[in-house]
């Protein structure tokens, strides 16, 4: 996995791989030796900086989980300064896109319909402002971290999961490419706000503001344009024609009738459907063959839909 070459791996936990990014250790210094002085000791600084993580990762296994829920691929979380990632990869229907986006800001909206109370509950019987100071502030700190978390990920900009929600409504109507198309679209319009507000930030003299701007602005570039080519990898495959004959097991989809396998061996392209998984040049055969509409593989048997399926007596 690339994970373990740019990270630690913390534990597994739901079937789930996860890691920290070696980055995280030297930002997590700088955020807390640096954050302001709301409590008595840096000891809390960094008690709440472990929250928002801690928060981070449930946002990211409720991604995980819910894309596992309607027969997804969900192995790896990854944490890094900027918050976290859930390498998904639910099946190719706009609903199972949908349900995967929408799950992880679920979980803020729920973890602020239990912290809310609980917190109120708490200063309204301990005074913890007078009594616990640093525990009110730390409460206060645990609900605006999900709100922020939660109004963050929910701009409307790809690959934010408002982003992604936009792009999953909009492939019912307009299909894959184009509702793809559309959301990397409104993408590069967020990322020039983005960069506008860091150049704001920078003339008011707030650098730390403007940095973490630009940084953020700069991921999210670079999310739009692998976006953009995969619309232009989509659009040109929904225009080739298609095998009969055969379907991924994964996406049901047909593959298209060409020369799109490369040989690891030779390096020459072949059409592996038209040559049964063997390379026809050198004869290497490939036990997996992958899909290129969702990138899954599976063995050329499982393709066939020609080949009966035998029935448990």
């Amino acid at each position: 996995m690339k994970s373990r070459r740019r990270g630690i791996h913390l534990f597994r936990f739901a079937g789930v791989d996860v890691w920290l990014h070696w980055y995280w250790f030297l930002f997590a210094a700088f955020e807390i030796s640096n954050r302001a002085n709301s409590y008595s000791s840096l000891a809390w600084n960094a008690a709440e900086y472990l929250a928002l993580f801690f928060f981070v990762l449930l946002h990211e296994y409720g991604h995980a989980l819910a894309c596992r829920q309607v027969g997804g691929t969900a192995n790896e979380i990854m944490l890094w300064p900027l918050g976290g990632m859930a390498y998904v990869a639910p099946p190719l229907r706009p609903g199972a896109t949908l349900w995967s986006n929408v799950a992880g800001p679920l979980v803020n909206v729920a973890v602020l319909i239990v912290l809310g109370p609980v917190g109120y509950m708490l200063d309204r019987f301990f005074k913890l402002g007078r009594t616990a100071p640093n525990v009110h502030s730390f409460l206060l700190a645990l609900a605006f971290v999900n709100i922020l978390l939660l109004a963050f990920n929910l701009l409307p900009i790809y690959p934010l999961d408002g982003g992604q929600i936009i792009r999953s409504l909009l492939w019912y109507a307009v299909g894959r490419a184009r509702s793809l198309m559309a959301a990397v679209a409104i993408g590069f319009v967020g990322v020039a706000g983005l960069y506008y507000l860091a150049l704001r930030f920078r003339l008011a003299g707030q650098w730390e503001h403007a940095f973490w701007m630009a940084v953020l602005a700069t991921f999210i570039l670079a999310s739009c344009w692998g976006g953009w080519r995969e619309v232009r990898i989509l659009t040109h495959l929904s225009e080739l024609p298609r095998r009969e004959g055969f379907a991924c097991p994964s996406c049901k989809a047909t593959p298209p009738v060409g020369s799109f396998w490369k040989c690891s061996r030779c390096a020459k392209p072949f059409d592996t459907f038209q040559s049964r998984a063997t390379c026809p040049n050198c004869g290497v055969e490939y036990p997996l063959t992958m899909c290129l509409d969702c990138r899954r593989q599976h063995p050329m048997g499982d393709w066939d839909v020609r080949t009966p399926v035998p029935i448990d007596a």
